[in-house]
């Protein structure tokens, strides 16, 4: 509560914005802590109050819908809006005085609320607004939405952590004490946890219950028939009931409501009622049959179909068709809802409707149900379930070819060529677009064609060959300009601008930016986003950094904007990823690529993503290198494409390299480097080269190598050393130094590289120097690094050693005299270097890894430091 205090109290007072993250296992107290702070403040701020529904498919924009009542954002939320627009009549609401808007139960969001609460985040430095966001951090695996989210929220300073524990051994027994139970056994069975203790306190027995199930069925026993049959009909209808939906679901029963209310099991709500929480209204549905509770959702179904304001929620109706086990019901609703969803950039919900829709469509014609094929998998890509998109494909193919109809046979094929090549399946996403080629070619000429020649052309431009993406882009364009199809032209300039572009063709960034313009004008979105990313691409391999960071940061400010977040971003921020890597900035790099690793499915982005972590670790010397290159090795591998391959490989070599096995460079490199040298790419080449160089490999430097290289391979460091810091490149320019046969370079280069972390490098060059008879070198890090498995820092010692008494940054930040932010980026290094998701998990780790010891011997210097002892 004091927490909440002071981040109110600053956000009114500077009228700067601030998210705080309430996090805890169900039933820990997130809802009671949050609903106090908002009873305690009756003349204070004003709050905005949403909740997140306990959905299988979630309503979009939920939350929003509590509390938008008049005005342009109802009218936003309720005709469908994107969430950039929605969060910009958001913005004005919050922006007109000082308000608390609070979102509960995060780990249920559907996906166009998560893109609102990123998008708001990014704006709140503007408007007098605290933002209390309250989710199950027990409930977030490492696919789960809410963690990519938060992951990416990491990096702004707007953002505060709050974490709820359960109550401790002394609680329960405080409690425990006027009921007569023991607190031993009270605590064993509880686990400390608030709402479980409730309940079994509430039971007034003198046993204690083995489950909250058995807690909740022993209040629920205590009320009258009628209270019961109230009970059961609010349980079919999360996360509220309106009064007038309970009049319908439970008739006469309904007058039972204020014994609900008295004995503790409902609570009043805007318009409804609703379980006081939400384990309690599981219990009551599980324990309900199988009969009422299909035929409570046949009612609700019937009720909500004719709503009293007229407005259908397709969602809504959708989840109790289901539950009611009605197929012409879920085949109405559903796809509607998906429908909506999509337009709101909720893809996942849209995803998972057409998915409810299928399952019900086993007797539908077959047309009705290749085009449900079709929708899921276009969805699929989108959210980066690129395998599940293929096999969906696959099947809708199946069904026009029965069908005979070759046209969505052929356009069907073209789609399955997308996700076969960003998972690096290349032979198969060329065959799959040459057969849509052949079955749509003796067809009249269509939009289809033309895409599927765009198809060809964009295979070709990831294999690096100029000539066929110039072939197959130009027959596209020819017959996109005779269509007037504009998605095609567009394709077709951008394959055939990124081909040029990458091989240094005059034109080819020309030709970019003229599909960037033709995509923008007519509101292709996705290709806006992929303009973004070859832009970008083709910038970070000239190593113009400044002008690749631009459209990096553009990139993914446009994806923010417009909902793309499962498709192109991950490549986005792996690609930043490596331009933070060449340019020393070796933790933003790695914080890079986790976010992109927390979703596997996203092909290409991954491979980058392995091997930025896994060169980050090889270069630190930290633990773990190898898991993280193999994976991206397997992954590139199937591909074929110098694209993947090369930074795969590069990073490998540097990895056994600075691990002195300079054998294994050549196995490394060997077909990889031939594949450069055909393909003509002349920075892989030289890159690849110097490695092999660097392993004591005799041979030519290859023509068109690039200069940095090229110069480097033929002895001259100093100019080699001179043109990477040009580039911005500091490692570079430090592992040039090291090859100098003068002591003062030397010298350089080991600074350099103990100054960035490399100690597996630095190593290598103190080595040289003692070898030259050089004394007095430079430490170092420090002996107490070298102490711990994880390789901490003295530093990260002490502050892990706060962070395992459940001290927040905040709170370290003041005890040891230190930022708020620098104590942020210390966590962050310790839960990368401990492999470790969570604060929690970071302290069981230390126990794990022997540290328990140095933690506490880290935490008692500062307890007893004078530091500690003046603050």
């Amino acid at each position: 509560m004091t927490a909440l205090d002071e981040w109110l109290t600053a956000v009114v007072g500077s009228s700067h914005g601030r998210l705080v993250l309430v996090a805890g296992e169900a039933g820990v107290g997130k809802t009671a802590l949050l609903r106090r702070f908002r009873d305690e403040r009756h003349d204070g701020p004003r709050f905005l109050w949403g909740a997140c529904d306990p959905l299988f498919t979630p309503r979009p924009l939920g939350p929003l819908l509590d509390f938008a009542a008049g005005g342009e954002l109802e009218e936003l939320v309720a005709t469908g809006a994107r969430p950039h627009e929605v969060v910009a009549a958001l913005i004005d609401e919050l922006g007109a005085r000082a308000t608390v808007l609070v979102l509960e139960d995060l780990h249920w969001a559907d996906e166009a609320t998560l893109d609102v609460l990123r998008l708001l985040t990014r704006r709140l430095a503007t408007i007098p607004a605290l933002v209390l966001a309250s989710y199950r951090d027990d409930e977030l695996d490492r696919a789960h939405p809410l963690r990519t989210v938060l992951g990416e929220l990491a990096r702004s300073d707007a953002i505060s952590r709050l974490r709820l524990a359960p109550l401790s051994p002394v609680a329960v027994a405080k409690l425990a004490e006027p009921h007569g139970l023991d607190p031993d056994e009270l605590y064993r069975t509880t686990a400390g946890n608030p709402f479980f203790l409730t309940e079994v306190l509430a039971t007034g027995g003198g046993e204690i219950p083995p489950t909250v199930r058995d807690a909740v069925l022993a209040r629920v026993a205590g009320l009258s028939p009628a209270a019961r049959t109230l009970l059961e009909a609010v349980t079919i209808a999360p996360p509220q009931v309106e009064l007038w939906l309970l009049d319908a679901l439970a008739g006469g029963a309904a007058d039972r409501l204020e014994e609900c209310l008295a004995a503790g099991m409902l609570c009043p709500q805007a318009g409804g009622v609703a379980f006081r929480h939400e384990l309690a209204r599981l219990a009551v549905e599980e324990s309900l049959p199988p009969d009422v509770k299909a035929a409570l959702h046949r009612r609700a179904l019937a009720a909500l179909e004719v709503p009293p304001d007229g407005a259908e929620d397709a969602a809504r109706l959708a989840h109790h068709a289901e539950a009611a086990r009605d197929p012409q019901a879920v085949l109405r609703f559903a796809p509607a809802a998906a429908v909506r969803a999509a337009s709101l950039g909720a893809h996942r919900e849209a995803a998972a409707q057409y998915a409810r829709a299928l399952r019900f469509a086993g007797r539908e014609p077959l047309e009705a149900r290749a085009e449900l094929l079709d929708r899921l998998a276009h969805e699929c890509s989108l959210i980066g379930d690129l395998t599940q998109a293929i096999e969906l494909n696959q099947q809708a193919i199946e069904c026009y070819r029965e069908l005979g109809d070759a046209r969505q046979e052929g356009n069907s094929l073209r789609a399955l060529s997308y996700p076969l090549w960003v998972l690096g399946r290349t032979a198969e996403a060329e065959e799959a677009a040459k057969h849509a080629v052949a079955v749509l070619e003796p067809l009249p000429p269509g939009r289809e064609l033309a895409r599927a020649y765009a198809a060809l052309s964009l295979l070709y431009m990831g294999a690096e060959n100029l000539e066929g993406t110039v072939a197959w882009g130009t027959r596209a364009l020819d017959l996109a300009e005779r269509l007037d199809d504009v998605e095609a032209r567009v394709h077709a300039l951008a394959n055939i601008g990124a081909a040029e572009f990458f091989q240094g063709e005059a034109g080819g960034r020309e030709n970019l930016e003229r599909s960037l313009e033709l995509a923008q004008h007519a509101g292709l979105e996705k290709d806006v986003a992929g303009a973004f990313c070859t832009l970008a691409t083709g910038a970070a391999r000239l190593r113009e950094y400044a002008v690749a960071d631009s459209y990096v940061t553009a990139g993914i400010e446009y994806c923010l904007e417009h909902d793309l977040l499962n498709n192109f971003q991950p490549y986005l921020i792996a690609l930043r990823g490596e331009l933070e890597l060449e340019q020393g900035r070796w933790d933003e790099a790695a914080d890079s690529a986790e976010l992109v690793l927390a979703d596997r499915g996203s092909g290409h982005a991954s491979v980058m993503a392995l091997a930025v972590l896994g060169c980050v670790r090889a270069r630190r010397g930290d633990p773990g290198q190898w898991a993280p290159l193999d994976e991206a090795l397997a992954l590139a591998e199937p591909s074929g494409e110098l694209a993947r391959l090369a930074p795969v490989v590069a990073a490998r070599a540097e990895a056994a390299w600075l691990e002195g096995r300079h054998e294994a460079v050549a196995d490394v490199t060997e077909a990889v480097f031939e594949l450069a040298q055909r393909r003509q790419n002349h920075g892989r080449v030289g890159e690849l080269a110097c490695w092999r160089w660097r392993a004591g490999i005799e041979e030519e430097v290859p023509p068109g190598a690039a200069e940095p290289y090229a110069v480097e391979i033929a002895g001259d460091w100093r100019r080699a050393a001179d043109l990477w810091a040009k580039l911005g490149c500091p490692y570079e320019a430090a592992l040039a130094l090291a090859d100098a046969d003068d002591d003062d370079a030397l010298r350089r280069a080991l600074q350099e590289l103990q100054r960035l972390g490399a100690r597996p490098a630095a190593a290598i060059v103190a080595r040289r120097l003692r070898e030259r008879g050089a004394r007095g070198l430079p430490r170092g890090p420090r002996p107490g690094t070298q102490q711990n498995p994880a390789n901490l820092t003295p530093r990260e010692l002490e502050i892990l050693a706060l962070v395992a008494q459940g001290m927040r940054n905040a709170e370290i930040a003041e005890r040891l005299f230190l930022s708020p932010r620098t104590v942020d980026h210390h966590v962050s290094a310790i839960l990368r270097k401990l492999d470790v998701d969570s604060r929690g998990q970071a302290s069981t780790e230390a126990v794990r890894l022997g540290l328990a010891d140095q933690t506490y011997a880290a935490g008692a210097a500062v307890r007893e430091s004078p530091r500690a002892r003046r603050s």
